[in-house]
């Protein structure tokens, strides 16, 4: 198998040991364009769920300042939301990272 597969599969799986360092590091250090691309696009989709975690600490906070007797409506909103990014991207990740990997 090629090395520039093994690396491009890598940054893609990297979701689940590396976060968004190892496609950086790839970035960094490979050469090849192809691979670049892929490092791009797997840094990028582990980023995205960062956006949801943001609203959904706001959201904690604002629960938490204005504390009612009701349900926290704002926070179990984020935090699904969140969730369903977080599920969503995983998946992308690893129906990417298995093309790379057998794509010939």
């Amino acid at each position: 198998m090629e090395t520039r597969k093994v690396l491009s599969g890598l940054c893609y799986f990297s979701i689940f040991f590396a976060g968004f360092i190892f496609p950086l590091i790839v970035l960094l250090a490979s050469s090849d364009i192809e691979t670049k691309q892929h490092a791009k696009k797997a840094m990028l989709s582990h980023l995205i769920p960062v956006i949801p975690m943001i609203f959904m600490v706001f959201a904690i906070i604002y629960e938490a300042i204005n504390i009612q007797a009701e349900l926290p409506v704002w926070t179990i909103i984020s935090i699904v939301i969140t969730a369903i990014v977080w599920i969503v991207v995983v998946i992308w990740n690893i129906i990417k990272g298995v093309k790379v990997l057998i794509a010939e």
